[in-house]
């Protein structure tokens, strides 16, 4: 519904002197040849989304699935264990100063020892289950080797389960990759497995293939897959002849249209920027702990700059409020964003160039976004300076330090409560 009224709101723009000096647009019109108003002018239930899971977390949750399933079936103790372990290590390679880490330390800490993986019950499953999506030092950056990966892993727990339907659509897709692999024979690396290769990818080697087999053609196989063409599409051509019924005038009742919010920001901006010299706005930009008069000054300048009563409550119920909104708009004095690092940093002369270099990225995201989330830390940019974040790059305890400053720079965003 919001992608709806943002098409809405960009035909009830103002454009002034369109039809000539003084003669300013008046109204629009919407040609709906889909049913979106008829659609839209009910009273729909919103999504609450969802986010898409890494290869890695992908591949920890089969895994552990699968550590289940051979517990229930008994036997393959081998691919049991090796299973188990390589789990354990990814548990073991989650620094538990990480912020993202850090609530789950019990958890991390008891499965990353090996007794904790040899027996599971149901409730230590679950448990483990809540460590997939943690970022863990033990990294694969093969992607085209995980997807191989997970693909195995899925035909090994469809004999598990006996899902004959599932299992068949792996052979079929494990089989395409292995006759895709024998076109590559002139790549030593391919040539060298060549004999596996052809037994995969003919029909005879997946009758009664076990647990094992698979396992040994997925380690075997993992590196060469990226190798492989990548699948190509059919092009799909169309020719649909449009059957247009009778205009009808669409009346839209009782529904507010949203904030355009890239409109809204963009024109906000623009007059914040001007009036840059307001004490409010100062106060904010310098890193000053705001008061409730500031906040009402704040304000006061949205409506100056066109705002509406809708557009200035969906600014108020954004994270952190109105204040750390505004300031993502214009963002910290570089001056007052360095000072908030002056005692951590004091001359820098304990720190590495890359230390410092990781500092100043954080400095210059301050000064543009004004505020700054912990979890940005495990990310680009500053992952290109340290693949692991923060905590492979600083001493104990000075992780922990940078969070407290990001907090206390967001903090001073928020009028503080008082009584």
């Amino acid at each position: 519904k919001t992608k709806f009224w943002q098409m809405i709101g960009r035909g009830t723009r103002l454009r002034p002197d369109l039809f000539g000096p003084g003669r300013d647009k008046t109204d629009f019109l919407v040609f709906d040849f889909c049913g979106n108003l008829e659609f839209f002018s009910q009273d729909l239930p919103g999504s609450e989304g969802s986010v898409q899971k890494s290869l890695t977390q992908r591949i920890f949750e089969g895994r552990l699935a699968m550590v289940q399933a051979l517990d229930t079936a008994g036997g393959e103790r081998e691919l049991r264990a090796s299973t188990a372990g390589w789990l354990r290590e990814v548990v073991d390679g989650m620094t538990l100063d990480n912020v993202l880490v850090r609530p789950h330390r019990r958890a991390v800490e008891r499965f990353s020892q090996a007794d904790a993986w040899e027996s599971l019950t149901a409730d230590g499953a679950a448990l483990a289950l809540t460590l997939s999506g943690l970022p863990s030092q033990v990294t694969d950056d093969d992607e085209a080797a995980k997807r191989f990966d997970l693909l195995i892993l899925r035909r090994q727990l469809a004999q598990l389960e006996g899902d004959a339907v599932a299992a068949e659509r792996v052979r079929e897709a494990v089989q395409e990759i292995a006759s895709g692999l024998l076109g590559k024979l002139t790549i030593p690396a391919v040539k060298e497995r060549a004999e596996l290769l052809e037994e995969v990818a003919g029909d005879d080697w997946w009758v009664d293939v076990t647990l094992p087999m698979l396992e040994l053609v997925r380690v075997r196989v993992r590196s060469l897959v990226r190798f492989a063409d990548k699948a190509t599409r059919a092009t799909v051509y169309t020719d649909f002849e449009d059957t247009l019924g009778e205009a009808v005038e669409i009346t839209l009742p009782g529904v507010t249209p949203g904030t355009d919010v890239e409109r809204f920001r963009a024109k906000a901006r623009g007059y914040l920027r001007v009036h840059e010299d307001a004490l409010a706005l100062q106060r904010l930009r310098r890193n000053k702990q705001l008061t409730s008069q500031d906040l009402s000054e704040l304000e006061g300048m949205l409506h100056d700059a066109g705002a509406g009563p809708a557009d200035l409550v969906w600014a108020a119920h954004q994270p952190g409020g109105l204040g750390l909104f505004i300031r993502s708009l214009v963002g910290l004095e570089r001056a007052a964003a360095e000072e908030a690092f002056t005692d951590f940093l004091g001359d820098g002369a304990g720190y590495t160039v890359s230390q410092v270099r990781f500092v100043d990225l954080i400095v210059k995201e301050l000064t543009t976004q004004g505020a700054m989330e912990p979890a940005r830390l495990f990310e680009s940019p500053y992952t290109d300076v340290a693949a692991t974040g923060p905590d492979g790059l600083f001493a104990e305890g000075d992780v922990g330090k940078i969070v407290d400053i990001l907090g206390a720079v967001r903090s001073t965003a928020v009028v503080a409560a008082t009584g």
